[in-house]
This record gives structure tokens, sequence and C-alpha cells, in this order.
């Protein structure tokens, strides 16, 4: 390993010997020097990784030292060792951004501490990180061995989202493509469960044996709070929120909010016509066609018309679950950034409504937009820039301020949650069907639809999935982990087209396994 350079400005020096042949020994190479000028022209002549500096010397002072090193270097970790207890030193010291504060006499396991957690942080995480993965890598790769039940797959999706998280950081692993082999084939048990379990959960009235699903959210998580008249509850729906976009949001949340996080499984197919309308009917989608036949469009495939209802569908729930609220519900769908902000500017507003529910399509519009943008797509090539992606529009966006805003108020709680999320499609599956069929990538229905079976689960009877019939000789079909559906005509053509694109409307645990969250003001 290439050693590190450290620099030691100190006009005692002489005292610090035993110290500085420690740091040598230890394999760090210690330059030193007595006052400020002698340090600022080490620097411009020297590169060194870290600076250990004095805070009270004859002539120029540390802090003024540390002020004149940032303008010649401000990436230079410096650490400030001084006699004094002061806190208003320390915060004058803090202020000027040093990377650490040490106060004398310092004795060498601090100082060798505070060099490995500043030079070789990064390269022992590194270390911990490579051995504590391989040994959850074995253990999620025993567990796929088992059969596995719906907790079960949740502590498998979420352990593989914490590490899809945590290898970001170290990319010198070389770990993301067995992580990615890893997801490939949870996903493909996955899906073999779902296609097995599913329709048994439609028809369990035993809840504890299955997991909650779409219609169940607002029951299970948001009524129980408006049982307090003096409560105001804001039920943020997000469209096509994934895990870990979620778990990079929660992190600039975690200093407002305390919060509560649970899970729950989406629909099939998981695209927003389907789980977003159960979710604000509290009915599965056959049960939603039937009760409300003129607010079900299953022809016309235009999202704003075919979740056009939900204000509607959510008021025909809290009228049939007898919730009584101390007025009447807001419903605000945000589909672009002037409703946003328009929102933003007039939250305080809604702290006199016992129910606020807010729809953001804005992650969703991302999906769909990466498809056909060669800008986003070459902004988020992959999972990892995705959260990125993520992590910059929510820091600058309308719905953080709004949430900051929010956790300014009294007696208030949020629900936060999704309809659905998404999966990066890398495979191909041909299908066949007439031109009726519908468009959708990663489910279609129509006549005499057929697709490989290991790919697709073919529904010929939609009852037993509680979809709507649409017509007697209609059946669904809905991709596998992450194939897409290709029509065989100009099939290379689009198969390059739509391939390393996000999708929603299949089975894979990206899409059905959903946070929900309860926040509640710090």
């Amino acid at each position: 390993m290439e050693k590190k350079n450290i620099l030691w400005v100190d006009d005692e020096i002489e005292l610090l010997r035993s110290h500085i042949i420690f740091l040598s020994e230890k394999g760090y190479e210690v330059d030193t020097v007595t006052n400020g000028e002698d340090a600022l022209t080490s620097i411009k002549e020297k590169s060194y990784d870290l600076i250990f500096l004095d805070e009270m010397m004859a002539g120029m002072g540390g802090l003024e030292t540390l002020s004149r090193i940032k303008e010649i270097n401000s990436s230079i970790p410096v650490v400030m060792i001084t006699k004094s207890e002061e806190e208003s030193l320390m915060n004058e010291a803090i202020g000027g951004k040093i990377n650490d504060y040490l106060t004398k006499p310092v004795n060498p396991s601090q100082i060798l501490l505070v060099c490995k957690k500043i030079l070789e942080s990064k390269k022992i995480v590194g270390e911990y990180a490579a051995k504590d993965y391989l040994q959850d890598f074995n253990k999620i790769s025993q567990m796929l061995i088992n059969e596995l039940d719906y907790i079960d797959w949740i502590d498998v999706y979420v352990k593989l989202v914490n590490w899809s998280i945590e290898l970001d950081k170290h990319p010198e692993l070389g770990l993301k493509q067995t992580l990615s082999d890893l997801f490939k084939e949870a996903n493909k048990e996955f899906s073999k469960y779902v296609e097995r379990f599913y329709p048994d959960w439609l028809n369990k009235t035993d809840k504890d044996n299955r997991p909650t699903l779409s219609p169940e959210i607002a029951e299970k998580y948001l009524f129980k709070h408006l049982q307090d008249d003096n409560k105001v509850i804001f039920f943020i729906v997000i469209d096509c929120l994934r895990l870990d976009q979620w778990m990079i949001m929660e992190q600039h949340l975690n200093e407002f909010f305390r919060i509560e996080k649970d899970y729950y499984y989406s629909i099939i197919p998981t695209a927003t016509p389907y789980a977003r309308n159960a979710l604000f009917s509290g009915l599965f989608p056959s049960e939603i066609e039937k009760r409300f036949p003129d607010y079900w469009t299953n022809r016309n495939e235009d999202e704003k018309t075919m979740n056009k209802y939900e204000k509607e569908l959510f008021g025909h729930l809290l009228e049939r679950k007898k919730i009584k609220l101390r007025n009447d519900y807001k419903y605000i769908k945000i589909i672009d950034p002037e409703v946003g902000k328009n929102f933003e500017q007039n939250i305080f507003s809604y702290q006199t409504n016992h129910l606020t529910a807010v729809v953001v399509n804005f992650l969703d519009m991302i999906a769909h937009g990466r498809s056909d943008s060669d800008i986003l797509k070459e902004i988020a090539p992959d999972e990892s820039a995705y959260r990125s992606l993520t992590n910059s529009w929510f820091i600058h966006s309308y719905l953080f301020n709004v949430l900051k805003s929010i956790s300014q108020m009294k007696n208030v709680k949020v629900v936060l949650t999704t309809d659905h999320g998404s999966i990066r499609c890398l495979r191909g599956a041909k299908v066949l069907g007439d031109k009726e069929a519908s468009t959708n990538l990663r489910f279609k229905f129509g006549r005499n639809l057929k697709a490989e079976n290991k790919q697709a689960v073919f529904i010929k009877n939609s009852e037993d999935y509680k979809l709507p019939k649409v017509g007697v000789t209609i059946n669904y079909i809905i991709a596998k982990e992450d194939y897409y559906f290709v029509y065989p005509t100009d099939y290379h053509k689009y198969l390059s087209y739509y391939k390393d694109t996000f999708q929603h409307g299949g089975i894979s645990m990206e899409e059905m396994i959903i946070p929900v969250l309860t926040m509640e003001p710090k």
C-alpha cells in the first residue's frame, strides 16, 4: 500500500517525537514544522493526506493557519490539537471545517485512531463489508434452497436492497455482479412462489397466513389514526416507489420524523390502474368492476383515465367502513411540478383538515420517461444511478419541503406508501396474440395470448386472480422476473428499444414487496 503523507504542525514538536516515531512504525510518512508559515510552504511544495495542527502557536495561530490551508487546498483533512477545552473554541474550529478535534495531552492510540478513521476508514469498512456480504450471500443462497413464506421473502428482499445500497459505497470491492446474480436467482424463485400461492391468498380469510395486499392498506394502516378527531392525517401515495428508492429518501427524513416501517404485497398486475385503484377503493379490480362499472375503463390504457376516479373510490371506502371525519377529506393528485409547488406553498392550510390524501406521480414519470429518453438512460444507466437520481430529485423537491413543513405541525401523522415498484427489464419474452391485445410490456390481456411458461404466468380464468373479465375469450399473461413482452413483428427492433428500461406490471420482489410507513414528527 502506498504510504500516506502526514504533516504535523506544532511549535513544541520535539515533545511529540515519540508519537511521530510511533506513526512512522505504523507505515505513515510524517513531516514536521514548528509554525504556520512553514506549514503553508510545505503544503505548496508537497501533497499531504492529513495535517495535525496545533491550535496555540507563536506567530500565526492555529485557526488562522487553518483558514490559509483551506485557501490552498480545501480538501486536505485537518485535525486540530489544543490544550483548551472551551466550547467556543471547539465551535470556532469546527466552523473552520476541521475533520477532528483532540485535546492535549494526546496519546498514541488516539493519534492512530484518527489516522485510521480519516485515511483508512473506507478500506477497513470495505474489508468488513466484503466479509459480512459473503456471509449474507451464503445465508440468502441457502434460504433460496428452502421453502420460504411471505415473511421470509420480505427478509430476503430487504437484505438484498440493503446490500445494494451498501455496495454503492464500495465499488472497489467488485461485488456488484455477484449481488446482481443473486437478485436474479431470488426473483426466479420468488416468481415461482407467487405463481404457486397468489390465487390462494385472494381467497384466504385467515390473514395471518398470507401477506397484506393492496386493498387492505387503508384499513390496516390508515383508519386507526382517524379515530382521534384532533389528529391531522396525511395519506401520501408515491406512485412507482421501489424500496431502495424509499431507503435513500428515508435518510433525509429521519431528522424530522420517527418512522415505523412495515411491508405489504402489491396485487398483480403491479400496474397503476390495478394496484392504485385497489389501494384507494379497498377492493380488488374485479370487485371494482362489479360495484362501479362506470369507474372501470379497461380498454383505455391512458393512466389519467384509468385512475380518474380514485377520489370517488376512496370516498366510497370511507363510507363503507363508516369512517367519520370532522370535515370533508381532501384529495390531491400531483402530476406536474406546478401542482406540486402550489401544494408546497399552501401546505399549512391543510393542517385544519382531518384527512388529506396525496398522490405523487413523479417517480412513475421518471420510470416511463427513461424508456424514451437517451439523456435519462445516460444519467441513470443502472439501479445504483437510478437511486442517485431519486436522491437528487427528492432533496430538491416540493415533496421534501412539504414533509419538512408537516413535521412542524402539531398532532399530525403521515401514512406514506406506494402502489407498486418497478424492475429493470433485461430479457425479452416473445409473446403471441391478436392485434387487440393490450400494449403493456409486463402484463397483457387479450385473445389467444401465448408466451413461454418460464417467462410468464398465464391466467385463463380472470376470477381466480380477481381481475376484470373484459370478455369471455380474454385471458391475461403476467411477466415474471425481469422479462418484458415483445411481439414477433419487428421483434429485434423492440427487443433492443425496451431492453434495460424500468417497467412495472409483472411479478418481481421490486414490484410487489412494498414499504408502508407511519411517520410522526420528532
